[in-house]
């Protein structure tokens, strides 16, 4: 009969540890919870840390799950819930739209693809899920930057990269943008991320009526922003995607 390997029996109750218990967890925590010496708990973690399948927040040293756990294929992703609340919306938004269509979530100073739906037409694209976006310049940043707490004291506190001339870096600029993007409730990206590309996002919220992601058409600025004009029927598309997802995770209506 085939033995179990100790190590990665420990390595997996980790895992479901971080995943079913507070947002980030101490090395105490996580060796008493599973009655492990610290030195052994240590050598474990750091293994799953340089395998990207748990991270440590450089401020406390508390533990949480990596990307690379997201990376590993949509099976994980099924199960997380905004994901699962989204997929019908956002496949009706890729359609309505004829652009693709991006959910993401904030995740170490930036965000997280969790979710891609191609552009319903016949041209070749790359699956981005698992992909990160900065906060400052793309819509799916900006909109969480503006609504989430959290996000926004990150966003404020980390170096703006200017990626394209269109690039708002300025802290007190890009204060104002944020207060106009929280006031129209939708975030835009003209080029100031990527040359030619263009998107509008916005935020969803769940039933606690806390932002918990944001969902973003993108496309060639050419068809999202003819003439430098966003398509008001993006916006609008885009926004009653977002309250659909929200309404969905018990938000209510907006």
């Amino acid at each position: 009969m085939a033995k179990n390997i100790q190590s990665l029996e420990r390595a997996a109750a980790m895992l479901r540890l971080l995943a079913g218990g507070e947002r980030r967890l101490g090395l105490s925590d996580i060796a008493s919870s599973l009655g492990l010496a610290k030195g052994t708990a240590h050598g474990i973690l750091r293994t799953l840390q340089l395998e990207g399948f748990v991270e440590q927040d450089a401020t406390s040293g508390r533990y949480q799950l990596g990307a690379e756990l997201l990376r590993l294929g949509n099976s994980y992703l099924d199960v997380h819930e905004l994901r699962a609340r989204a997929l019908v919306w956002t496949d009706d938004l890729a359609r309505s739209s004829g652009e693709s269509v991006h959910l993401g979530v904030l995740h170490q100073h930036g965000v997280l693809i969790v979710h891609h739906v191609f552009r319903p037409d016949d041209s070749r694209q790359v699956l981005e899920v698992g992909a990160m976006q900065p906060l400052h310049s793309t819509a799916l940043g900006k909109v969480l930057s503006a609504f989430d707490p959290v996000a926004h004291s990150e966003v404020m506190e980390a170096e703006r990269r200017s990626f394209t001339g269109r690039t708002v870096t300025a802290a007190d600029e890009f204060e104002a943008m944020l207060d106009l993007i929280r006031a129209q409730g939708w975030a835009a990206d003209a080029e100031e991320t990527w040359e030619g590309v263009a998107a509008v996002s916005a935020p969803v919220h769940d039933r606690r009526r806390m932002p918990v992601g944001a969902v973003a058409v993108t496309g060639a600025v050419e068809r999202v922003a003819p003439g430098g004009v966003l398509r008001p029927e993006l916006i609008a598309a885009v926004r009653d995607c977002a309250r659909a997802v929200s309404r969905d995770l018990g938000a209510g209506r907006f």
